[in-house]
């Protein structure tokens, strides 16, 4: 049987993509019977007598999926975070770094609008580049206006499928017109060449760019930690898990414990007092979650 990946879901349908051809199929009805609903991303088996119409026969195994939104297989998302207008967050940023790595994406720090920035603040923004890349981040300096960083960004997207993440107005969709300008998305992120308007309903679609797809989508609709455990969280900050053998109980949340080497990493300013205040935070946010039932 043919095999593909659904680059669109719509309507009860599923756009399937095999040797550069698009199939239109639908489900069989056992994924309903067996709770698994086919999304964006996945790699599927299909049947299909006209090449033009068909039945997803298998779902293949999944290495990861999100829920909002709804897509399955993303190899990384790219953080846009602007540095002005709106200002850089790195409260934000940490929460976009944290909900990521807990699915095993990749993440790429994209700093937009660097041409708006004034020269004093200029070297506030470069020092928090080169401290995530200090964490053992990728992090791109870029301007959709001077094209400054778009040519280091477009090898990352070739092969891999992508998210475009970060908050309203950081400037996701100009970025990728500057890349693919044939795109035409408009900057309030609603997609033209999909003939959609602002209050219509998103569907989550995978276009090809640089060799690669990346997913339009209305973007990230829940920030919370709702499906990650406590014990996951350590692992999510890099700086925190290369040095937490040192600890002395294995297993450390790095809160109250005696001889925690991160909590000293902190104290001696290894490891910036922002990073360890957003674990803090997210930590007690976990903890303090009501249970699932």
């Amino acid at each position: 049987m043919p095999e593909g990946k659904i680059i669109k879901a719509l309507s009860g349908f599923y756009y399937v993509m095999s040797d550069d051809k698009v199939t239109q199929c639908r489900g069989r009805g056992i994924f309903r019977k067996n709770k698994v609903t086919p999304l964006v991303g996945d790699h599927v088996s299909f049947q299909s007598d006209n090449d033009l119409e068909g039945y997803i026969l298998e779902v293949f195994t999944r290495k990861n999926e999100l829920v909002r939104p709804p897509i399955a297989n993303v190899d990384q998302a790219i953080l846009v975070f602007s540095a002005v207008e709106p200002d850089f967050s790195t409260a934000l940023l940490d929460r976009f770094l944290v909900l990521i790595e807990s699915k095993d994406i990749e993440p790429l720090i994209c700093v937009t609008k660097m041409d708006l920035v004034k020269d004093e603040e200029r070297g506030i923004i470069e020092e928090y580049v080169e401290k995530y890349r200090s964490f053992g981040y990728e992090v791109i300096v870029t301007s959709s206006k001077t094209e400054e960083g778009l040519s280091l960004l477009k090898p990352y997207l070739a092969d891999k499928i992508s998210v475009f993440a970060g908050q309203s107005g950081v400037g996701k969709s100009s970025l990728l017109n500057a890349i693919r300008p044939e795109l035409e998305l408009k900057t309030d992120d609603i997609s033209s060449h999909l003939g959609r308007g602002k209050h219509t309903t998103r569907h989550v679609e995978l276009i090809e760019v640089e060799n690669g797809l990346v997913a339009d989508t209305p973007g990230f609709s829940s920030l919370e930690f709702s499906e990650m455990e406590l014990e996951e969280l350590p692992v999510c900050f890099p700086e925190m898990a290369e040095i937490a053998d040192n600890c002395k109980f294995r297993g450390c949340f790095h809160m109250n414990e005696p001889k925690c080497a991160v909590k000293k990493a902190v104290e001696e300013g290894i490891i910036p007092n922002f990073r360890y205040e957003h674990y803090e935070q997210f930590y007690n946010e976990i903890k303090e979650r009501k249970p699932r039932y």
